[in-house]
């Protein structure tokens, strides 16, 4: 009977927080540069933790924090995770600003209070209508790049500015940085100023780049 009540209860907030939800949202229109109500994130939080099964929730970190295992899980970070997340987990990059809810900031008590097993689960099965995807294989029982993941994310606040800098060296790289070292090299071999690409149209002349 308790646990009746307590369903009833606990359905009876979120179709109160989901009615000012959608007002709120008939109000504000879906422009994605708005930040989230209170009643999105309430029932966001709430969703998020019954979306978790409980034997995920409780499971334990099988790998240790040694030096080899974060090392491991910075360059993973900085390869895939930095280009929304940022390489110290601060949300603060153009991609993690822009999507709707925005990346949060790893480091805060949101992040931080979730059990390692949440994490976990987190990163292999992704959030629904959210930017995370899930990088997982499905039905993948034990990743270990994944619980490398949630040691990093245990240490974001700790990490170095050496560590940090190693890290850049590792984020993915736009196709105007390719082409510029590219050309760089080019430069070097040479012996010459690298040129910049030709513009779009035929027959435009190319120009020489100046540093």
């Amino acid at each position: 009977m308790r646990l009746r009540s307590l369903l009833l209860w606990l359905v009876a907030v979120i179709l109160v927080a989901a009615t000012a939800t959608g007002f709120l949202i008939v109000r504000r229109g879906f422009s994605a540069r708005d930040d989230p109500s209170w009643a999105e994130k309430f029932v966001a939080r709430r969703v998020r933790t019954l979306a978790v099964p409980a034997r995920a929730r409780s499971a334990a970190n099988p790998l240790p924090p040694t030096p080899e295992v974060l090392a491991d899980a910075r360059g993973h970070f900085a390869d895939h995770c930095a280009v929304c997340h940022a390489n110290d987990g601060s949300g603060q990059t153009t991609i993690g600003q822009n999507l709707y809810p925005k990346a949060p900031d790893m480091r805060l008590e949101d992040t931080q209070r979730l059990t390692d097993g949440e994490l976990y689960y987190i990163i292999q099965n992704g959030i629904r209508m959210t930017g995370m995807p899930a990088w997982g294989e499905q039905g993948e029982a034990n990743n270990e790049d994944g619980w490398k993941l949630v040691h990093l994310i245990r240490r974001l606040s700790e990490l170095t500015p050496a560590q940090l800098k190693e890290m850049e060296k590792l984020n993915p790289k736009t196709a105007a940085e390719l082409e510029e070292e590219r050309q760089d090299e080019e430069f070097l071999r040479g012996g010459g100023e690298p040129a910049e690409p030709a513009p779009a149209g035929p027959g435009a002349p190319s120009q020489p780049h100046k540093h």
